[in-house]
């Protein structure tokens, strides 16, 4: 039954269709990323053949939702790689003090935990009152969750772990209230930022930016659509402005290599001209 589900041609062409009906084009997606996630999906629901996913993509816009959440990657943490935070800490965030106003975009950012993160550093080098943070996703489940700010509790000491190895000056709790099984981090840091969907594939640029983080998404992505975003990145990146990747992604070897250079070992890059 998983065969049937996850034959190559009917996975193209279920694609291409969900690019023509719905906008979402992932086409150019980890072919086998993407069969492991149908083929889970589908055990999930209960759905024993191919054209019975078909039906329900086609005609049911509300399960089409689902199937986003499910097929894109929406795993994340707070101060995640905290070595890479300490770059940004101590290199980068004096850097963007001398701008007079730091616009970032954290892209694919899922859940939120690296918004909040990176508004908690602002705060702490009195950067973030003359900063505007732009979160954006493809998923408008995880962006609601995201804007909530509400995480579980189970996770909070791992972050807290985390955030004092990236060199946090507090407390990570003085950042959030506890209640029950969840936390609540304070409505003071979104006020700087601005949820919104973005589809790294089809959207356009849409600011100029001193920092762009875009960490562990390329990753899931062919390489004719990372470069295609790497580009949309360059475009959208100020002169002397930063591009931060995941542990596994690079602009090596990409036609930007030779525009950048790299911030010591960690997987920050600068835009040279």
């Amino acid at each position: 039954m998983e065969h049937a589900i996850l034959r190559d041609d009917e996975l193209d062409l279920l694609f291409e269709e969900i690019a023509e009906k719905y906008g979402y084009d992932f086409t150019l997606y980890s072919k086998a990323s993407l069969k492991r996630r149908v083929s889970r999906i589908c055990m999930m629901d209960k759905l024993y053949s191919f054209a019975e996913l078909r039906y329900q993509l086609m005609h049911y816009p509300d399960y089409l939702q689902r199937f986003v959440e499910e097929i894109t990657v929406n795993v994340t943490e707070m101060y995640r790689d905290p070595n890479f935070y300490k770059t940004l800490r101590e290199d980068v965030l004096p850097q963007l003090a001398t701008y007079p106003f730091i616009r970032i975009w954290i892209a694919g950012c899922a859940t939120g935990e690296e918004v909040y993160s990176v508004a908690i550093m602002l705060q702490e080098a009195n950067l973030y009152d003359r900063s505007l943070i732009y979160a954006t996703d493809l998923n408008p489940t995880v962006l609601e969750k995201a804007r909530n700010g509400v995480f579980s509790i189970r996770h909070m000491k791992q972050y807290s772990e985390n955030y004092i190895i990236s060199g946090g000056k507090k407390e990570l709790s003085s950042y959030y209230m506890a209640n029950y099984d969840v936390v609540k981090f304070h409505d003071k840091l979104k006020e700087r930022v601005v949820f919104s969907t973005h589809n790294l594939v089809s959207d356009a640029s849409f600011n100029e930016f001193q920092l762009i983080m875009c960490r562990n998404v390329l990753i899931y992505f062919e390489k004719e659509l990372q470069h295609k975003v790497f580009n949309l990145f360059d475009n959208s990146l100020e002169k002397l402005g930063y591009l931060a990747l995941g542990s596994k992604e690079s602009i090596r070897f990409s036609s930007l290599e030779n525009m950048y250079r790299k911030l010591g070992s960690d997987k920050i890059w600068r835009k040279l001209h």
